[in-house]
């Protein structure tokens, strides 16, 4: 696979391309503006360059178009815009016709799933657009990739992340921001997932040509608000008092309080067995303890 074609070179994008990309001789990514266009391109990931084209989601450049034909790999992280993957509106016709493409990784979430009242749950779990807790659209775009995949005999792996931290984005950055509050709901719990275990689940699935839907998440479903705890406490700060979920929602933006509405344990059985990764923080406690030690915590911008 010599080229690897990221549409939406984001945080975990970034990451994947920094730590684990070198089995592609040539990465190109796609972003939606000139100048964020110009500045990754910029940058270094791993000390190579990626090759940087403009992607709205309405219309491709050739260069666009030009890097699909040529990908053997594509990482599919555009979020859905208006309840619809952008990448398949827009570049399905040439996806389907690239002669080298032998494998496609989606990032997608565990928003898809519906409240399981905290009882654990696996990929086999069923998914309804209208009891989803957070990703309506992106069932219809997962449904959507696999469907491409069967008709082109094209293996797709899904990869359901769970909250996503790491250099730059984690419980301390936003507490030294100021950004955090801690809620006090009973029973909640989340899974979360550092941003280089994500890189190891994706290139796993592009090792392996992997086909399905898999758990990417940690071992530990735990309280955001022990979580922010423990964040303070490896500053040697105070962490900020709990409120309550009635509280939360004078305060939360719609998106933020969505990440307590209802509630699921997600087991990552299916990610070790099957694509045989070994997590390197297999809960937020080993996560954050590392990222503290390193300075990592205050990193700017992703992988560089």
């Amino acid at each position: 696979m010599p080229t690897l074609v990221c549409l939406g070179l984001g945080y975990c994008a970034r990451h994947y391309a920094a730590e684990l990309g070198g089995r592609f001789e040539r990465i190109v990514g796609t972003t939606r503006t000139a100048d964020n266009a110009a500045a990754l391109g910029a940058r270094r990931f791993g000390g190579r360059a990626v090759e940087m084209h403009v992607f709205d989601g309405k219309t491709a450049s050739p260069d666009v178009t030009a890097a699909i034909a040529a990908a053997g790999a594509l990482l599919i992280s555009a979020a859905p815009v208006e309840g619809a993957d952008p990448v398949l509106a827009v570049l399905e016709g040439e996806i389907a016709r690239a002669p080298n493409l032998h494998a496609v990784v989606f990032l997608s979430t565990l928003g898809v799933y519906a409240d399981s009242n905290g009882a654990w749950i696996d990929e086999t779990a069923e998914v309804v657009p209208e009891r989803a807790r957070r990703g309506s659209a992106r069932i219809n775009a997962e449904l959507a990739w696999q469907r491409l995949g069967a008709r082109r005999r094209l293996p797709v792996a899904v990869l359901r992340l769970g909250g996503i931290y790491g250099p730059g984005q984690n419980g301390m950055t936003r507490l030294i921001r100021g950004t955090v509050h801690r809620v006090a709901k009973p029973g909640h719990v989340s899974n979360r997932i550092h941003v280089f275990d994500i890189a190891q689940a994706i290139d796993a699935a592009f090792a392996r040509s992997a086909d399905g839907v898999f758990n990417v998440v940690d071992d530990e479903p735990a309280s955001p608000s022990d979580q922010i705890a423990f964040a303070a406490e490896l500053l040697g700060i105070a962490p900020p008092p709990e409120i309550s979920f009635a509280e939360a929602a004078k305060v939360l933006s719609p998106f933020a309080l969505s990440f307590y509405d209802g509630c699921i344990r997600a087991r990552n059985d299916k990610l070790k067995r099957v694509l045989g990764v070994t997590l390197r923080y297999p809960n937020y406690r080993d996560g954050l303890r590392a990222l503290h030690e390193s300075g990592d915590h205050l990193a700017v911008g992703g992988a560089g």
